[in-house]
């Protein structure tokens, strides 16, 4: 019945088109609407401009203890990818159900979904809270105004479970994240008469320069961890605009940047020490020729990295609901960091794989759902134990 209900829900929620840069209310609402027909009351946080919202929703008794299952309701889009099926509509072919969001991570909320009756019928002597964010994708963005309510709406949870996609393996860790935009203001003049103007692009040109060797400083051998892939803390720069025509000099120029930090290193300290470059090395040159260039850098998103110590209560209690404590780390970030720093240690594993998130074609198999189902039954068991 269970793997039935999982495999319903996932067509359901899957039929919601929730890109990131749309709406989540539709699909929110129709988990409201679910969990009001059993009984269950749940909270809607939205956004400033009530487009989005998060939810959060308690089942079982107000004591501690309890378990978050968090996952994001966001899906990444599939402009530009060359599907083979309908991306918002669900079909299965070989064991693999299809459909944009089954791996990353509609997969892992319909397995919750599904287990609510069972929490419902189980006599547990601590409560399961679900928690569904948005706007995950661009950077952890919904779930921050849920953990600010959480500490006046439950008593404090013994774990948060991210269901992200690891094929159902216990995962510990992964890196953080900061994303920075540098804006370069130059001065244009006819590129015949280059040396009297500033330009913007060239400038960007050293700030990528210094960029890349903070990178090789930061992948030196003595700053590995070996537990992630790559093993240190990488820089890389993912966009650049500028210019518009070869014989003007360009005034601007800008490029987007980030850090994938190890859980130990603060990227901010990339940020600070590009900011610090930019202003000994590069401004002043500019405004020697012309004093109204200069440079400036925007924060765009940013998400801590998560480090769950294996020895933990919390390591421990996924290990038992997953019957493995083979614990490893994954290269992609979760909201797990973000719990860990409101104080509810958080581990992360979900059915699917990333392999296939973002792809397109993307699903998760039947066989990896059911499994999804069994955790949730050991998890309303281990939760109904004395």
């Amino acid at each position: 019945m269970s793997e039935w209900r999982s495999r319903t829900l996932l067509a359901q929620l899957v039929g919601f088109a929730t890109v990131s840069r749309d709406s989540n209310l539709a699909l929110i609402e129709f988990v409201r609407d679910y969990l009001d027909d059993l009984g269950v009351d749940c909270e809607l946080i939205y956004n400033a401009e009530r487009t989005k919202a998060n939810l959060l929703a308690s089942i079982g008794p107000g004591v501690e203890g309890g378990v978050v299952l968090s996952g994001h309701t966001d899906v990444v889009p599939v402009d530009g990818q060359a599907w083979t099926v309908p991306p918002f509509d669900l079909s299965e072919q070989d064991g693999k159900l299809y459909g944009r969001g089954t791996a990353d991570m509609k997969g892992y909320l319909a397995s919750v979904l599904a287990a609510v009756p069972l929490f419902l019928a189980s006599p547990l002597r601590r409560p399961v809270h679900l928690a569904f964010s948005y706007d995950e994708e661009v950077g952890c963005l919904g779930v921050r105004s849920l953990l600010e309510v959480l500490p006046r709406r439950i008593p404090m949870p013994a774990l948060c479970l991210i269901g992200e996609p690891t094929e159902l393996k216990p995962v510990l860790g992964h890196k953080g994240k900061l994303a920075m935009r540098c804006h370069v203001h130059g001065a244009a003049c006819h590129s015949a008469y280059a040396p009297y103007g500033v330009n913007a692009i060239e400038q960007a040109a050293r700030l990528i320069g210094q960029l890349g060797a903070i990178g090789t400083r930061l992948a030196a051998p003595e700053l590995h961890d070996e537990r992630f892939d790559p093993a240190f803390s990488t820089v890389q720069v993912g966009t650049i605009q500028g210019g518009t025509a070869l014989n003007i000099v360009p005034a601007d120029c800008r490029f987007d940047f980030e850090v994938r930090a190890l859980p130990a290193f603060a990227p901010q300290a990339v940020a600070d020490e590009l900011q610090a470059f930019a202003a000994r090395e590069v401004v002043p040159a500019m405004q020697a020729v012309n004093a109204d260039s200069g440079i400036r850098f925007e924060a765009l998103s940013s998400y801590p990295g998560l480090a769950t110590p294996p020895d933990s209560a919390a390591a421990q209690l996924i290990a038992r609901l997953c019957g493995s404590d083979a614990f490893s780390t994954v290269a992609f970030g979760t909201e797990g960091g973000l719990f860990d720093q409101a104080g509810i240690p958080a581990v992360v594993c979900g059915p699917g794989s990333m392999d296939q998130g973002h792809k397109p074609d993307e699903y998760v198999s039947v066989e990896q759902l059911a499994g999804c189902d069994r955790l949730m039954e050991r998890l309303a068991a281990f939760l109904s134990e004395t």
